[in-house]
Parts: C-alpha cells; structure tokens; sequence
C-alpha cells in the first residue's frame, strides 16, 4: 500500500494569516509620514524637502514614502487635507438640533478659527501662494481635500437647519451660504496674521467680538424671522 501523503490535504496558508495584522503597521507608517512630511514642508519649504528627508524623519524606507503617496506633489497635499480633518472632522458639523442656532454657529465658527489661526496654518496659507506652489497647481489640490469638504460638511449643516425650520435660505443658495459664513469668519483679521501684524489675534476677547459679529451678520441674512 502506498504511504505517499495526499496532495488533497489542505495546506494554511501564511499571507493570509500574515494579512490582518500587517494592516494596522502599514496605517501606522502612514500616519508617521503624514506627520514627519507636515512638519518638514513648515519648517523648510516645499522644495527645502526630498522624498529621502521625509522617510528619514518617519523612519521608514524610501519606497514605502512612494508606495503610499506616489509623489510630493500628493505627499503635501494629503499632509495639508489631514491636518483640515484633524482639525476640523465630521463631528464638528453635526446639526445638533436641540441646541440654539446661534450657539452651534458660533461652535463651528470657534473651531475653523482655531484651525486657520494656528502658527501651522499661517505657515501653510504663506506657502501655498508661493509661485512655486502656483505653477504646480497645489493650492487647487489642497482646496479639493481641505476647504471644499469643510465648506460641502456645512452646508449639510446649513440644510438640517433649514428642514427645522431654523433657517431661510433657498436650496440653490446653500453652497453659497456655506462659502460666505467661511469668508465672515476669517474677515480681515486672519490676513493680518498672514501679513503678519503685530496686532492680529493677540487678545482672546478681539477674536470672541469678531466671530460674534460675524455669525449675527450670517443670521441677519439668512435667519428665520
């Protein structure tokens, strides 16, 4: 009688019992990256930072900065789209129904502030208007994963207030809307942090004025009377 094994016999096998904990390492390189790459683009520049510098500073080779990214081009995009998220994430707009129109406002209008005001932001609103970041079509990236997805978040906010009966504003308006309260928000006291003003943002109260004007102006406008 044959002792050969059978070839029927199931085999485990170890990529995939390898799979479910290798995805955990591969998002913990990536979110080392994202940090190390937004960090070194503040302090040094765009084109002050290579591939090699990055992946030094994460601790991980070279080829897994290009297998996540691609390029810089997406590195520092996706860098300035995780810093908005981190900053500014989906439960920062939720409609919260139960609590006063004015209130929610003035708590998203709190958050976006803090976000664009930080030394960070500065840094990075300074570096996309460079002509470099211009010829490279980055600022327009950056939109895409930054400010249109805040401005898209709120106006879902703007149209569950509007079903409550809390706002007036037509449904074709609401983009619009959206956009404008940004735009009374940052006024003129975040350019003069952009140009660097020695009187930009220094006192808490001037901040708390500013963003309380500005949700009213947004109210007179668009509030249920």
């Amino acid at each position: 009688m044959s002792t050969r094994p059978s070839t029927l016999t199931p085999v485990p096998t170890p990529e995939k019992a390898a799979a479910g904990p290798g995805r955990p390492k591969d998002l913990a390189k990536r979110a080392a990256i994202l940090e190390a790459a937004e960090r070194m683009f503040l302090q040094q520049g765009f084109e002050g930072v290579s591939m090699d510098q990055i992946a030094a500073e994460a601790g991980v080779s070279k080829l897994t900065v290009y297998s996540h990214f691609g390029d810089k081009d997406t590195l520092f995009t996706e860098a300035a789209a995780r810093y908005c998220e981190q900053q500014m994430p989906d439960s920062v707009f939720e409609p919260a129904p139960a609590t006063p129109l004015r209130q929610r406002l003035l708590e998203v209008a709190e958050a976006f502030f803090a976000m664009v005001s930080s030394p960070e932001a500065v840094a990075g609103h300074r570096l996309l208007c460079t002509p470099q970041m211009v010829e490279k079509r980055l600022p327009q990236r950056f939109w895409k994963g930054g400010p249109e997805r805040v401005q898209s978040a709120f106006a879902t906010l703007l149209q569950r207030r509007i079903e409550t009966g809390d706002l007036d504003i037509d449904a074709s308006l609401v983009p619009t809307a959206a956009a404008q309260f940004f735009v009374l928000l940052k006024g003129d006291l975040h350019q003069r942090m952009v140009f660097d003003c020695d009187d930009a943002g220094d006192c808490a109260a001037q901040r708390r004025a500013h963003l309380e004007a500005s949700v009213d102006m947004f109210l007179r406008a668009y509030g249920r009377r």
